[in-house]
């Protein structure tokens, strides 16, 4: 084991050698003399003792003399100006700011001036540079973290691997939401006006998102996708994430309040989550590479997400088993989906109680008064965004402002997408196509209940005028 050195002052350490040979050079001088009197004038040993009592006090003077006025001399020339410099370094670890300045005597020796001198000049050279490092920082960090987690240009900032193209295999919660009918709510609105009202939307989904310690790993157009778990899983990455989905919900029923006030129509968020292993880290070339996960888990989240409506959570099989003990959920739901061998299975969640986390659905979810109409329609199957030219007749029974109770010639299956045309007018008025969500089919066609999700700014309008009366 290594022994601790000691650490001695300057003060001490030239003052102690001064002393040491001073006092070895008179030792030797008293010893010399002491000698030389002995052999040439023959004296006795009373004559030598006090002969060297006499040199030994006059030894002791010279010592004192010497130190006493090469103390002043030293401490004055070199020890004090050493010690300010010393003392300004070790300010300098606290605060930089008080250890720019020292006094100096008129008389310091020229060296100790240049040593000061350039100390100042590098000092004020490493304060300009750490300060334009830290500017760039966090710059870098203020920047990057508007398209990047904060936690993941953290990790990239400081650990050089991060850099390397590669990743790691992690289980994680990914969460997945996405506007209904956006798109073609888009086209009758200015695009500035659409921008800000994404803009507004982005923003409150993705504070709520940081706050639960989520990834916002891409933001496609309206969609969002997140992920509970990277870098580093809290334990609890699933509970997390139903709690953060839950939230976004009532925070868009919020927001609906706000936007509709200005005469806007309200927005629709549908959400899926699935847990599972996925491939995190640098994903693409040495040219351009992004932080990102890849897996099946992604797949999957994004297919229970396709299968949502409006103000719903979805949330995968492997997700309800790990959170089965503290979420409220509806029966599940079990879809065959293209690309997969078995049935994808989700559970609507309505709310999460468990010892980290609890909130509930605050958004209503009530399908208001319903109307008996009796309206022919058309309607096309949607598959993978590709519209079927097989057309499928029926004929409406009822509406309310977010569904559609119809009877159709040909069943058509649970949770299809499909594009609507009703065959009606009024008042040279005519619907123009609606798209939905087949939530609830007999075998025989006979009850059908479309879920509306996207919807032209007039017909929902004429279709609230008609609930007034209903209801009126």
């Amino acid at each position: 084991m290594e022994k601790k050195r000691k650490t001695r002052g300057v003060r001490k350490i030239l003052l102690m050698g001064v002393f040491w040979r001073i006092l070895f050079i008179e030792a030797v001088l008293l010893v010399y003399s002491l000698f030389y009197r002995w052999w040439t004038e023959d004296s006795g040993p009373a004559d030598l003792f006090w002969y060297a009592v006499r040199i030994i006090i006059l030894v002791g003077i010279i010592i004192v003399f010497m130190m006493v006025t090469l103390r002043k001399f030293l401490t004055d020339k070199i020890i004090n100006p050493l010690e300010a410099l010393a003392e300004a370094n070790k300010k300098a670890r606290q605060d930089y700011t008080r250890a720019n300045h020292i006094d100096l005597a008129d008389d310091a020796p020229d060296e100790i001036r240049t040593l000061v001198t350039s100390r100042a000049a590098m000092l004020k050279k490493i304060i300009s540079i750490s300060e334009e490092r830290l500017k760039l920082v966090n710059f870098i960090k203020e920047t990057f973290g508007r398209y990047l987690s904060q936690k993941v240009v953290d990790e990239i900032l400081t650990s050089p691997k991060v850099q390397q193209i590669g990743g790691s295999r992690k289980t994680v919660t990914v969460l997945m939401s996405d506007l209904r009918g956006f798109t073609s709510l888009s086209e009758d609105r200015d695009p500035e006006t659409m921008v800000q009202l994404l803009n507004r939307y982005l923003g409150k989904m993705s504070k709520i998102i940081l706050r639960y310690d989520g990834i916002i790993d891409e933001i496609i157009g309206d969609a969002i996708l997140a992920v509970f778990g990277a870098p580093d899983s809290h334990g609890n990455d699933p509970e997390r994430a139903v709690a953060c989905a839950i939230e976004m919900q009532n925070c868009l029923a919020d927001l609906n309040r706000e936007i509709t006030a200005s005469g806007a129509l309200p927005l629709e968020m549908g959400i899926g989550i699935n847990t599972g292993q996925v491939i995190v880290g640098n994903i693409g070339s040495e040219l351009r590479m992004k932080y990102g996960i890849v897996g099946d888990t992604v797949n999957r989240a994004s297919r229970i997400e396709s299968n949502s409506i409006g103000g719903q959570v979805l949330i995968g099989r492997t997700t309800f088993d790990l959170v089965k003990d503290y979420v409220t959920s509806l029966p599940p739901r079990n879809m065959m989906m293209k690309g997969l061998k078995k049935p994808l299975v989700f559970y609507s969640v309505t709310a999460i109680n468990g010892p980290d986390f609890r909130v509930a659905l605050s958004s209503s979810q009530n399908r208001g008064a319903r109307i008996p109409i009796r309206i022919p329609f058309t309607c096309w199957t949607i598959q993978d965004k590709i519209i079927s030219t097989i057309p499928i007749t029926g004929e409406t029974l009822s509406m309310d402002e977010k569904n559609i109770y119809a009877k159709t010639t040909v069943p058509v299956s649970p949770y299809t997408d499909v594009k609507l045309e009703l065959d009606f007018c009024i008042d040279a008025h005519c619907f123009d196509e609606i798209y939905a969500k087949t939530i609830e089919a007999d075998p025989l066609g006979q009850h059908t209940r479309f879920s509306i999700t996207a919807m032209r700014e007039k017909d929902k309008a004429l279709l609230a005028k008609w609930m007034n009366q209903a209801t009126g």
